[in-house]
């Protein structure tokens, strides 16, 4: 005979059913978080390009060590002569308009000369003495003109010259603005600035007449061929002695800057019977 459940069974298998039930509903249930993936590749993409950074310094250190030309020689060579350069702007500034002021007093003068031809018939004694004296100053600079121009002429008739060192010219032959009082003004020579050390060849043949320490020049020597002589002057080391004769190309001495310089380069000076002459008019430097 089936068993018959009274009311509080009945409400006790109910509960017990509904809490099975509950239970089965607040099961863990595994949840992939987005944000969590999107995080993850963030730090992916970051790492990827953490690491083609390093390979690209990496790539260009290799590149500069395995380079033979940006560490060798000539090229640190190269690069400590364009340092030693000391190109004065101020100087060439004057230069330039010193040479223009020439030019125009000279333009001035033969417009002046010209003008008082046209009127020589018309002026009197004192016309023609003044139209005298204006020629004789004329004829006076015509003929200081010819001296230089043929001290020029005598140089090249008497030797051939080639470039004494490779370098840059820091100060022209002639006048100049010098920044410091212990710098000539009148410049005898013409400078070609170069690293110290850097070879000096000799730009003729001679004979090295005078081997020197003393005076502005620091060490410098002199060759000598016929009435032309070279001087080269504040250089580091001279290579050759007093009455020794040397051939053209010879390595004579190195670049320095002893005596009063400025900074590292060579004096190269050309005299005819001890007049000083422009080198650059002489030869190519």
């Amino acid at each position: 005979m089936e068993r018959v459940m009274s009311v509080e069974e009945r409400i006790r298998r109910a509960e017990a059913i509904y809490e099975k039930r509950k239970q089965g509903e607040n099961r863990p249930i595994t949840k992939v978080s987005i944000n969590n993936q999107k995080k993850d590749l963030k730090l992916l993409k970051k790492m990827i390009i953490q690491i083609l950074i390093c390979m690209t310094i990496y790539f260009g250190i290799y590149m500069i060590y395995n380079n033979k030309y940006v560490f060798s020689e000539d090229f640190i060579k190269k690069a400590n002569e364009i340092l030693s350069y000391d190109t004065n702007f101020k100087e060439i500034y004057e230069n330039a308009k010193n040479q223009i002021q020439s030019w125009i007093s000279m333009i001035n003068n033969d417009e002046k000369i010209q003008e008082e031809n046209n009127n020589n018939g018309q002026e009197g004694i004192g016309g023609a003495e003044e139209n005298i004296e204006t020629e004789n100053t004329v004829e006076n600079q015509v003929t200081e003109i010819s001296q230089e121009e043929k001290d020029i002429q005598d140089v090249k008739n008497t030797t051939t010259f080639i470039k004494p060192v490779e370098g840059v010219i820091s100060s022209q032959y002639g006048r100049r603005d010098t920044a410091t009082g212990s710098v000539p003004k009148n410049h005898t020579g013409t400078d070609i600035a170069a690293v110290t050390g850097t070879k000096i060849k000799s730009s003729t043949e001679g004979e090295v007449v005078l081997v020197s320490e003393e005076g502005d020049y620091g060490k410098h020597l002199k060759v000598q061929i016929g009435e032309v002589s070279i001087i080269y002057a504040h250089c580091n080391q001279i290579y050759v002695k007093q009455g020794e004769n040397v051939v053209q190309g010879q390595e004579i001495a190195e670049v320095g800057s002893t005596g009063n310089s400025t900074g590292p380069h060579l004096h190269f000076e050309i005299r005819i019977s001890e007049r000083t002459v422009n080198p650059q008019l002489i030869l190519e430097l």
